[in-house]
């Protein structure tokens, strides 16, 4: 009988609610600093905003009045930024990056000044992108295809990339689509180098099984269709830029509700910008890197799907 009690008591405490509305301390503002920079002869963006409360979500408030420049250390160049809706150099003519280059960013306030360092790392090409036919299966009831890119990363260990997706134009921006490789493998633990991407990297961010026009749908659809496109860029980023992308998808990607209870703390993610002054007491988060490019797209043709299917059942 004391079991029944007992189990009756625990039920009673896991229906319980309780609901709280915290006094939360005014958080300190810091200055963002979102500078991340490439090779393409494009309009290049730093974005500088203040920081604002975590359940605050307007959209941030750009810090204006700043002197921007970016200097090339390598040749003596310097590229100043002009203040609009934000901070932008547009000279198509000019592009600001070179592989190999080492670059300053400087950042002049009324009161203070700001630095960061970064280098231009080498990024490989991508040889292809491939569309695979799968008959179905227990993700998807129907047959369908998949994509992949193929890219081999340079010998010598310490590349990193940030690698990113464009599906039908529309870019892979969740949290859990942040896809990310050291040399040829996904971490620093997993060493493979100057060999072809490993197969998480190259697929497993890029084939979506769910349905794009409803997020809250658990129908499993095709991730690709006849008429479908697939865009696929590899960013060059330096070992800090990887390390700062993977601690911000660990305070981004939380699991929410009563799994927060079990999670590390919210908390500002370390940053590469730093105070001229040594006494400063300023704060600052956001990142500098500069970036080469490589890219490639390829639309799922129906003389593609044809060759794809011939391929598969010719295995």
């Amino acid at each position: 009988m004391k079991y029944a009690y007992l189990i009756s008591g625990l039920l009673l405490l896991a229906a319980c609610e309780f609901e709280i509305q915290p006094e939360l301390a005014e958080p300190e503002e810091l200055m963002v600093v979102d500078a991340f920079l490439n090779d393409r002869a494009d309009r290049q963006v730093i974005n500088i905003t203040r920081s604002q409360p975590y359940f605050d979500d307007s959209e941030p408030e750009m810090i204006s009045g700043l002197n921007v420049t970016l200097y090339d250390l390598t040749v003596d160049l310097e590229y100043p930024f002009t203040e609009g809706d934000r901070y932008y150099y547009l000279d198509t003519n000019d592009p600001v990056g070179v592989v190999g280059h080492n670059y300053r960013l400087v950042v002049e306030s009324p009161s203070e000044t700001f630095e960061a360092h970064a280098t231009m790392n080498r990024v490989p090409s991508i040889d292809s992108i491939g569309y695979e036919f799968n008959e179905a299966n227990f993700l998807v009831d129907q047959d369908h295809f998949t994509a992949q890119f193929y890219a081999v990363d340079p010998k010598g260990v310490g590349d990193c990339y940030w690698i990113k997706g464009w599906k039908n134009g529309v870019y892979f921006n969740k949290p859990e689509e942040l896809n990310m490789a050291y040399d040829a493998s996904v971490s620093p633990g997993q060493p493979i180098d100057g060999q072809l991407f490993v197969f998480p990297v190259r697929a497993g961010f890029i084939n979506p099984y769910g349905d794009d026009s409803d997020p809250e749908s658990t129908e499993m659809v095709p991730p690709y269709e006849v008429g479908d496109s697939l865009y696929v860029e590899i960013h060059s980023i330096d070992r800090a830029a990887f390390d700062f992308l993977y601690a911000l998808y660990f305070q981004i990607n939380r699991a929410g509700g009563f799994g927060e209870i079990f999670s590390s703390p919210l908390s500002n993610v370390s940053t590469n910008i730093k105070s001229t002054n040594p006494g400063s007491k300023t704060n600052v988060a956001g990142f500098f890197n500069m970036s080469a490019i490589s890219s490639a797209g390829r639309r799922l043709t129906a003389k593609v799907a044809d060759q794809a299917q011939i391929k598969y059942y010719n295995q």
